[in-house]
């Protein structure tokens, strides 16, 4: 497993709808090592702190795998690497992940928290907002890492597994939780239970026990 590549970017306007929208979407790829703080990579910030951002959303990882599918359903679309606005592109993870999953990456140490709940500003990077709903339809959302250990990453370092999460509930799940699988019971009561999920998916989880 590596980091394919890594991105960040600031915020910046742009004009949608006749409206200003500010969005920090728009990644570069980089091939300096950078600092990762609690917060979030040297060199990237958050436009929307509501939404984006926090501890629990420090870094957006997006799997490699994904990008050729991509390419088959949204013809003609820019995939170049950061398509997706994430931070990291990884080879090797996907949203079979679990929550909690601790990985080490150049210095640093991250675990996993969160599927990416992706917004319109992601319809506005590629000029088409059916996007949203095929990232939700297809499950391949990406995920958010926490800092656990700040330090120092880059462009293709290595991901090792360092301490995998006690916590049987991945990604994947709380995707389909979120979609598909909506009153699913048995997969309610696991979310409830995670020691690890964060809280604000747990009271919306909530409202749908039986």
């Amino acid at each position: 497993m590596k980091v394919v590549a890594l991105s960040v970017g600031g915020p910046r306007e742009i004009e949608w709808n006749g409206d200003t929208v500010r969005t920090s979407i728009f990644k570069t790829p980089t091939e300096r090592r950078l600092r990762v703080s609690a917060l979030n990579i040297e060199g990237d910030e958050q436009s929307d702190l509501s939404v984006h951002g926090g501890t629990e959303k420090a870094v957006y990882a997006y799997p490699s795998e994904h990008y050729p599918l991509w390419q088959k359903d949204l013809s003609g679309a820019d995939l170049s690497e950061a398509a997706f606005g994430e931070n990291l592109t990884t080879e090797g993870l996907t949203e079979e992940v679990r929550i909690g999953d601790r990985f080490r990456i150049g210095t640093a140490e991250f675990v996993v928290t969160q599927p990416r709940m992706p917004c319109f500003k992601l319809g506005i990077k590629f000029g088409r907002q059916d996007v949203l709903r095929r990232m939700l339809r297809t499950g391949r959302t990406g995920f958010y890492f926490s800092v656990a250990v700040e330090g120092e990453i880059g462009a293709g370092d290595t991901i090792e597994l360092v301490q995998e999460s006690q916590d049987e509930l991945t990604v994947s799940d709380v995707v389909r939780l979120f979609t598909v699988e909506a009153k699913n019971q048995t997969l309610l009561r696991r979310v409830m239970r995670s020691p690890v999920l964060p809280q604000n998916w747990k009271d919306y989880f909530g409202e749908r026990l039986e």
